[in-house]
């Protein structure tokens, strides 16, 4: 696998910006954000700003250059510059399937161009995604997007109706014979498939 690239940040781009105005040389620049050369040349290049009715102010501004990489990423989205892709998905959103089903039935039929769920999510949660209130044809119906990779919270795994606290008083003070007690002890896995399974009555 290749190295993974981090894009630029807004505090790497305003502190490009004070070190461009104190005309620090670039490879200093790329010295102390631990950076290459070569992506910080391309920045300045890429994000130059320009405007014909304020010459004055040509130059590199962080602010400015954060707003046109994001605009340049936000066009070069596939459901952006695929206009046929993205009514389909649309269509099936609206009709009830998940992102997950959209993408992976793309896959079985080996449709071209096709998107990720990943892809689908993002364009929902995107200015023009909440535009046309694409969220609420998720199954969830959130307005804003969970963050990922976050901790959700787990079901029981006894439901509350089988708990011992609800047991009948018969049982739970010993009056009758023929209540059991069952209790499972598993063991690590390279011990095999061992257990210890313990059965005791309550009278």
């Amino acid at each position: 696998m290749g190295t993974v690239y981090t894009q630029l940040s807004i505090t790497e781009r305003r502190r490009i910006e004070r070190w461009r105005h104190a005309k620090v040389p670039v490879d200093e620049m790329a010295r102390v954000l631990k950076r290459c050369r070569s992506t910080i040349f391309r920045e300045l290049k890429r994000n130059h700003f320009s405007d014909e009715s304020l010459p004055k102010h040509d130059g590199y501004y962080g602010a400015a250059a954060q707003l046109m990489t994001a605009d340049r990423r936000a066009r070069d989205r596939k459901l952006i510059k695929h206009p046929d892709l993205c009514k389909h998905v649309i269509e099936r959103l609206k009709n009830g399937w998940t992102p997950e089903q959209i993408s992976n039935r793309m896959i079985l039929d080996q449709s071209s161009p096709r998107v990720c769920q990943e892809t689908i999510y993002r364009y929902i949660y995107s200015k023009e995604g909440k535009r046309d209130d694409l969220w609420w044809y998720l199954p969830t119906h959130r307005v804003a997007r969970r963050p990922r990779r976050t901790r959700r919270r787990r079901e029981p795994k006894f439901h509350r109706d089988v708990s011992i606290l609800f047991r009948p008083d018969d049982v739970a003070h010993r009056r009758q014979f023929g209540h059991w007690e069952g209790d499972l002890m598993l063991f690590k896995q390279r011990l095999g498939q061992t257990n210890v399974t313990s059965l005791v009555e309550r009278v």
